[in-house]
């Protein structure tokens, strides 16, 4: 039947560390990306400019709030409805 050892013990200190880690990573890349898109929109790169520039830096701005202000809060939702076992 099913002969596999059961799982180990799950260190819920451990647990509440990684996804801190998780939360904190995610608003570290949120940020990183509202600032690229930031230089986008001043047109500090070559390979977009104009109206495309405050476009696409205008969409990354938005991604990167999203990412940085959002996903964290739905992470928390999915922590709490799910505690380590």
């Amino acid at each position: 039947m099913n002969d596999s050892p059961p799982p180990p013990p799950v260190d819920p200190e451990k647990v509440a560390r990684q996804r801190y880690f998780a939360i904190g990573l995610f608003r570290l890349s949120g940020a990183f990306i509202v600032m690229f898109g930031f230089l986008a929109i001043m047109q500090r790169f070559s390979w977009v400019q104009g109206g495309k520039a405050k476009a696409f830096g205008t969409i990354m701005v938005l991604t990167g709030l999203f990412q940085f202000v959002v996903v964290p809060r739905l992470l928390l939702a999915l922590f709490r409805k799910r505690p380590p076992q």
